[in-house]
């Protein structure tokens, strides 16, 4: 049987952590993909998964804002502490969604409704005192048999019948399980429905799909991912460090997070476990304590535990109700642990020794420098050489690995370009008459570039040149000059440049070995 569960979810919580009114066309990107977008911006056609690019074209005046997880942390930890009083275990599955067992609050309500009814004012009324939020509607409260149906009727603010999360999950997509490639595998064999593919027997599942896919089938049939039987309770594995002196600031305590994250990680490996729940804990130097459970879909990595370790004290150190003193104490506690499966391996072989090691550097090196300074590149396709590929952080979802070939009209010919500017550089671009080298109507050179220079009295020649490739975007911005193109240029130097036309004048933009 699956735990009764309730969810607690706000809406466009990114956006609401960042002050942006829902009237307001706004998108929070994660990458150069919308991850959140405001009510009006919906109303546009901006929709969650959108590209960058896109999304501009359907909404002209969209504001763009990247992703701020401390931000967003640092606001809902004031939401989740207010639900404290409801339900003294509240499991936080990421900012804007909590999660807890109803089995006595229920009891002590008068019922899953009255509860639902309660937890979405609590939330409502500590998301309106909290201070730079703006809600982007209210809270949405789901209760079914399960974490993964409770989180589905949250979207319908719905309350399920005990017993009946298998039925009203049958209905969803295979989409819905956030397993792309499983997702995508079901659907080319006729399993369009969580219906049809919680049907399958489970052993035939095993089979065909691997211990993920099994998991996947217990959640399309209304279950947990794992049988309550699967719980090992070891309060044993806590790990904990004692600070000297006192901290009071989030940087430090995130790097001694790390390396605790590391400790119960090989805590954990030695005895085959994995934790998918953990209890995070915190003592000042004035016996002030705080703690805080925090729930993952699958096993959590250190890498992962070390991130909501900084979100937990970022929003408790900066917060409305920060403490008088500096933490002396961090404990971390394996709340809720299983036995570790393994990882499937691929019919050719899976992840080598070295990828296992270079892994570990990686994320030695984020404890170091901070999540979002280690980043790998992952292929998204475009125009610009900036846009060819997009960096995401070490250990994120890369999100799906583009592999085709549009025409994208003015995209550079091969080869690609060994040095791309992050700022590129300003320069002057003149012809033989010493005037500046435009690019006209039908995406031609005005006249044939002579030399490149960055000051009037400095400058190389241009002994061949290539191009123009004309790009023709954003066009519904009314500027005097519309056409924006490129050039490739070989100078006297022995250089060779890629240089771009835009609406303000010539840039380098690239450079070529």
């Amino acid at each position: 049987m699956a735990v009764r569960t309730l969810t607690a979810w706000c809406p466009d919580w990114p956006l609401a952590a960042a002050g942006v009114a829902p009237d307001e066309p706004a998108a929070v990107l994660a990458g150069e993909e919308v991850l959140a977008c405001s009510a009006a911006a919906r109303a546009d056609g901006v929709r969650r998964g959108l590209r960058r690019r896109e999304a501009q074209r359907r909404s002209p005046g969209l504001l763009l804002l990247p992703r701020e997880e401390l931000d967003e942390a640092r606001a809902f930890e004031p939401v989740a502490a207010a639900l404290e009083s409801i339900c003294p275990r509240v499991e936080v599955v990421r900012p804007g969604t909590v999660v807890f067992a109803t089995k006595g609050p229920s009891r002590y309500f008068g019922g899953d409704a009255a509860l639902a009814g309660l937890v979405a004012a609590q939330v409502d009324d500590a998301v309106a005192g909290a201070p730079g939020v703006v809600a982007a509607a209210p809270c949405q409260v789901g209760v079914a048999d399960g974490v993964f149906a409770s989180r589905l009727a949250a979207r319908q603010s719905a309350v399920v019948a005990a017993g009946g999360s298998a039925a009203f999950l049958a209905p969803y997509p295979v989409a819905a399980l956030d397993r792309p490639d499983l997702a995508d595998l079901l659907v080319r064999l006729g399993l369009r429905t969580l219906g049809s593919f919680g049907g399958l027997p489970a052993a035939r599942v095993a089979s065909r799909f691997g211990a993920d896919g099994l998991l996947a089938h217990r959640l399309a049939r209304g279950l947990d991912e794992r049988p309550l039987a699967l719980r090992v309770h070891a309060p044993d594995l806590a790990v904990q460090t004692e600070i000297d002196p006192p901290a009071d600031q989030v940087e430090p305590l995130a790097f001694l997070a790390k390396t605790l994250a590391d400790t119960l990680r090989e805590v954990l490996e030695q005895r085959g476990l994995v934790c998918t729940r953990l209890l995070v804990e915190a003592v000042t130097e004035h016996g002030e304590h705080r703690a805080r459970l925090w729930r993952h879909d699958g096993a959590l990595t250190a890498t992962a535990v070390a991130q909501r370790v900084r979100w937990q004290l970022a929003g408790w150190l900066t917060g409305s109700e920060s403490p008088s003193s500096g933490i002396v104490l961090l404990r971390l506690v394996p709340d809720e642990v299983h036995r570790d499966t393994g990882q499937q391996l691929a019919l050719w072989g899976g992840d080598t020794d070295n990828d296992t090691r270079a892994a570990g550097a990686l994320a030695r090196l984020q404890g170091l420098l901070g999540f979002e300074a280690v980043t790998i590149a992952v292929p998204s396709g475009g125009r610009a050489p900036a846009n060819v590929v997009r960096l995401v952080p070490w250990g994120e979802p890369r999100g799906a690995e583009f592999t085709g070939t549009p025409p994208w009209p003015g995209r550079l010919p091969a080869p690609s370009p060994s040095l791309v500017f992050r700022d590129p550089l300003p320069v002057l671009v003149v012809g033989a008459d010493g005037k500046d080298v435009a690019i006209d109507d039908r995406g031609a050179l005005s006249a044939p570039p002579v030399l490149v220079t960055q000051t009037p009295r400095r400058g190389v020649g241009v002994v061949d040149w290539a191009g123009p490739w004309p790009v023709d975007e954003r066009w519904w911005e009314q500027r005097d000059d519309p056409t924006v193109g490129r050039v490739q240029v070989v100078t006297d130097d022995g250089a060779a440049r890629l240089l771009a036309r835009t609406y303000d004048g010539w840039w380098v933009e690239a450079a070529y070995d």
